[in-house]
């Protein structure tokens, strides 16, 4: 591919957004491409070397936030007809309606997603407490005259113990993974805003 190719795909995939931070994008990869060419590349070697488009129109997305985003999709191109607003305001209970609904539903499962991370978390403390209490409750009942029970308190806390190990690692990956999952979201929400119209 060569230099006309890439940026016409380029300056296509990154429509969606701002005509600054487009051109600021264009301008970037113009200069990286022309250093390379300079150190002796080809042309079409400088273009394979700075990445596919898709790649790069999924990390300048990443790096914009979300609302920047929305604002130029969402702005208005043109002065609305008397028409078209009372279209607008006579159709306002349904749109408006189906949006809060939707704006509700998102928010409930991203809530409902934290809750179970939460929820596997309040877990491990309370193995971790189980772990403490079977080994203070060992030397009550030690100390108590009761040192079978003892031993089968401290067995438990022991138990608790390994199994809040386990636990550990098993809640750190689910966060991990429910963050990697909230970001994955968020981009492919942003490469719907900055997606071309197809005619």
């Amino acid at each position: 591919m060569n230099k006309q190719e890439f940026f016409e795909q380029l300056r296509k995939g990154l429509s969606g957004l701002p005509k600054d931070d487009i051109e600021e994008r264009l301008t970037f990869y113009k200069e990286m491409i022309e250093d390379r060419i300079e150190d002796g590349l080809s042309e079409e070697d400088a273009v394979s070397a700075v990445g596919e488009v898709n790649e790069i129109v999924s990390q300048i997305a990443a790096d914009i936030p979300l609302t920047k985003i929305a604002k130029e999709r969402i702005k208005i191109k043109r002065r609305l007809s008397a028409g078209e607003i009372v279209l607008l305001v006579l159709g306002s209970p349904i749109w408006l309606s189906l949006g809060i609904a939707a704006f509700a539903v998102i928010l409930s499962l991203y809530i409902s997603l934290w809750a179970i991370i939460i929820s596997l978390w309040a877990v491990f403390g309370s193995l971790v407490g189980c772990a403490f209490g079977g080994v203070l409750g060992c030397a009550v009942l030690v100390a108590g005259g009761n040192g079978a029970s003892g031993v089968a308190m401290v067995s438990a806390g022991i138990i608790c113990a390994g199994l809040s190990i386990f636990m550990f690692y098993g809640c750190k990956a689910a966060t991990k993974g429910n963050l990697i999952l909230i970001k994955k979201i968020v981009i492919w929400i942003k490469n719907c805003f900055i997606k071309k119209e197809e005619a």
